[in-house]
């Protein structure tokens, strides 16, 4: 009986997100240990500040999704495996996939002719889950490189600070 409601319960979930990186992201951003952000419209021009490296890496960046927990449990990391499996098969191509108990990484795409228009990037390993999901034109080849958990590593830390730095307005206490 437990089996079948625990079924019940986790199906429910993976509906309720709707297989969908919004679905995913709407449903984790505020989890207890979810760092996220998403760039709204009127801070595009935060996109258009990312440093050369990754503009470089990656080509023209239209929308942004970015998520991460820490310190989740071995059934809360399986839990978002599975949600981001029904993600990335409602419509995307696998472009690279590495499945072991260690560490799941994704790189999924939606393309048109030979531009990728969509990707998610997703990493989970023991002490956190780390998704993106990219809406522009890339360049498959430099998508594919994220398969590499070094380009994968730079691409987060410069992303991350360059959201920060365009996000935190100066205080100043003293004026």
């Amino acid at each position: 009986m437990k089996k079948v409601l625990l079924l019940l319960t986790f199906s429910a979930l993976i509906f309720s997100c709707g297989s969908s990186f919004q679905g995913f992201y709407n449903a984790h951003k505020t989890d207890l240990g979810a760092t996220s952000f998403q760039v709204p419209n009127f801070m595009k021009a935060v996109l258009s500040n990312i440093s050369p490296d990754v503009k470089s890496a990656i080509g023209n960046i239209t929308d942004v999704k970015y998520i991460t927990l820490k310190n989740v449990n071995n059934f809360k990391r399986e839990e978002l495996i599975e949600e981001m499996n029904a993600v990335t098969n409602n419509g995307y191509i696998d472009v690279f996939r590495k499945n072991e108990i260690e560490q799941v990484r994704i790189v999924s795409v939606k393309e048109i002719g030979v531009v990728v228009t969509d990707a998610i990037i997703f990493n989970s390993n023991k002490t956190e889950t780390t998704a993106y999901y990219l809406q522009g034109n890339f360049d498959p080849e430099k998508i594919k490189a994220f398969a590499d958990e070094n380009t994968f590593n730079n691409f987060s830390s410069s992303l991350k600070s360059s959201y920060q730095l365009n996000t935190n307005p100066s205080f100043n206490p003293n004026n």
